[in-house]
Order: C-alpha cells, then sequence, then structure tokens
C-alpha cells in the first residue's frame, strides 16, 4: 500500500468540503501529507494559457483563485492538521486532471456531487468518471442529504488516534477481487482500531418454470438444485472467503474480521451496511467481464449511487492482481 499522501479534490461546494474533512482525517489516521486539489474553471484556465502564451512580465502572475482562499481559511481554523498540507491548482478536465495527480496518491477522495451538479443526480458525472478511470483508490463521500445519520457519525474525523466507529465493509467476490481491495480495506480498518465485515453473494438458481398445456406441472432446468442445496451454497461461499481471507488475517491479527454471504446481488446488502459503516469498499470492476482499468463493474456501480456513507472504489494497483 502506498504511502504517498491523501488527495482532496474541492471545488468550494459543500459537498466537495466534506470530502475535504474526510480526507484530512484520513491522512491524520494513515500519518501522511494532504494535497488539496482544485481544477481551475474554465474562465481561469483560459486566463492562464493566454498569459503563457503572450509572455506579458506586467500580467497578474496567479488568476484570483477564491476556491483556493476559502479552503485556506478553513484549514486554518481545523483542530488539527497533517505536517505537511499542499495546495494544487489543476488545469484540464476534472477527470483527466485528477487522474494524473492521481498516480503516486494513496487515495482520491471527492463528493458525490460537484458545484454543478443537478440535485436530483445521486452521483455526479465527475465522480463516476473519476472512480471508474484514476490509477489510485478513490472514496467518494456522499451529499448531506444522501447520508445516514448514524453513518455520518461513522465516517467523521477520528484524529490522529485512528479510532472511528462503524465498521469497514468489504464486498469480496471470492475468486476475482483483486488483492489490493483487500489490502485497501484491511489497511483502513487497522487504521481506525475497527473490524472488517466481508460480504459476498452466492448465485440463486432460477425458479422452476411452470407449464401449463403439457400433463407436466414443472419442468426443472438442468442441473438444478433443490431447496436444500440453498445452505450448501452459503456455506462454500463462506468456506470460500474464509480461504481468500486466512493471508489477511495473519497480516492483521489485530483487526476482528466478520464474514457474511447472501443471496444473489450482494450491492442492496453493501448499501444497507453503508448506513452504519465507516467505509464500504469495493472492486473498481469485474475482471472477466470488462476492460481493464476501464469499466466499472454492477456491484460498484450500484454502491456509489445509493450508498449512505463513503464508498471506496479501488482498482487492480499492481500488475499481477
Amino acid at each position: 500500500m502506498s504511502t504517498a499522501g491523501v488527495i482532496a479534490a474541492v471545488d468550494g461546494s459543500e459537498h466537495s468540503l466534506r470530502a475535504l474533512e474526510w480526507a484530512r482525517s484520513a491522512a491524520l489516521r494513515h500519518g501522511t501529507g494532504l494535497v488539496v486539489a482544485h481544477v481551475l474553471p474554465d474562465s481561469a484556465q483560459l486566463y492562464a494559457g493566454r498569459r503563457r502564451a503572450l509572455a506579458d512580465p506586467a500580467a497578474p502572475q496567479e488568476y484570483p483563485d477564491p476556491v483556493a482562499d476559502r479552503i485556506r481559511a478553513l484549514l486554518a481554523e481545523a483542530p488539527e492538521l497533517p505536517d505537511e498540507v499542499r495546495y494544487e491548482a489543476l488545469e484540464g478536465s476534472v477527470p483527466e486532471a485528477l487522474r494524473v495527480i492521481g498516480a503516486e496518491a494513496r487515495m482520491l477522495v471527492m463528493g458525490s456531487r460537484g458545484r454543478g451538479g443537478f440535485a436530483a443526480l445521486l452521483l455526479g458525472s465527475n465522480s463516476r468518471a473519476v472512480a471508474a478511470t484514476a490509477p489510485c483508490p478513490v472514496v467518494v463521500v456522499p451529499h448531506a442529504e444522501r447520508a445516514a445519520p448514524d453513518a455520518a457519525g461513522a465516517s467523521g474525523a477520528s484524529g490522529a488516534s485512528g479510532a472511528s466507529a462503524g465498521r469497514v465493509v468489504l464486498g469480496l467476490h471470492a475468486a476475482e477481487t483483486p488483492e489490493d481491495v483487500l489490502v485497501f480495506a484491511f489497511t483502513e480498518a487497522a487504521a481506525r482500531g475497527t473490524t472488517v465485515q466481508v460480504v459476498s453473494a452466492y448465485a440463486i438458481p432460477p425458479a422452476p418454470v411452470v407449464m401449463v398445456d403439457t400433463p407436466f406441472a414443472v419442468l426443472t432446468p438442468e442441473g438444478l438444485a433443490d431447496e436444500a442445496d440453498a445452505v450448501p451454497a452459503e456455506r462454500e461461499m463462506l468456506r470460500a472467503q474464509t480461504e481468500r481471507l486466512e493471508p489477511l488475517r495473519a497480516r492483521w491479527p489485530q483487526v476482528p474480521v466478520e464474514q457474511a454471504a447472501v443471496p444473489g446481488d450482494a450491492a442492496g446488502r453493501l448499501v444497507d451496511a453503508s448506513r452504519s459503516a465507516a467505509l464500504v469498499v469495493v472492486g473498481r470492476h469485474h475482471p472477466r467481464r470488462s476492460i481493464r482499468g476501464v469499466a466499472i463493474g454492477s456491484v460498484a456501480h450500484a454502491v456509489l449511487h445509493h450508498a449512505h456513507g463513503p464508498v471506496a472504489v479501488v482498482p487492480a494497483l499492481s500488475d499481477d492482481a
């Protein structure tokens, strides 16, 4: 896991200020620096480009940036700051600028909607694009209307001690989730002094087909398990979980682990768990169904849109993951 700093992407909106506070606490928990990144508005980028093109020494060196001024004022009132806090004014589109700066980051934290987002949207286009393409883990902090009261307490500042209410909930596909996703979840739990709750889903056999015009009332598809196999399916999923988690338990023996196997899609269970979780951690994509580094899987997509607390979307960070 990277020892690089935590990046907070801000635009001055209340959504991004919630993300800034989450990022400040994360940097303190992990003992890293904090980078506050702000993508300049189009007018400021146009001015900067013209100033460089004209090379006019009489022109002001910087375009006024009220967002940076506001962030500096807010952090000056914070009860505690990381040893290093750096501000970065970025140019380009928001997803591309954050993708570039995130190359060496421990994580990038942003709000679920930006200043220009429609109130009806559950997830802004920039948050979705960054979560799908950034080379580092992306933590999306929901806006206040979506945050559950207990999730807000669980995901808030915890100071340098690392103690924080709520579990770290990990969505795990035992056979396919990259190791980097598990490492991120256990690292977060260890820093917070809390539990990792692991949620995996197992397949439900389709319902029998009723044929009303034949002498046979029910036709069972070939290989369809009977109802008695539901419990063995759950046991098999828990066994696969246990096997996959064994190296993580050995590496972080101080982190308690809870295991859960649920029928069907795990997304609904993860969204429910987000109400009281400090953080929900999911992998970015399904390796067998999408192009590496481009797509975001259906579970991550659903959790990002509906979670009531912060969600970390973690890509495969190493070549062999």
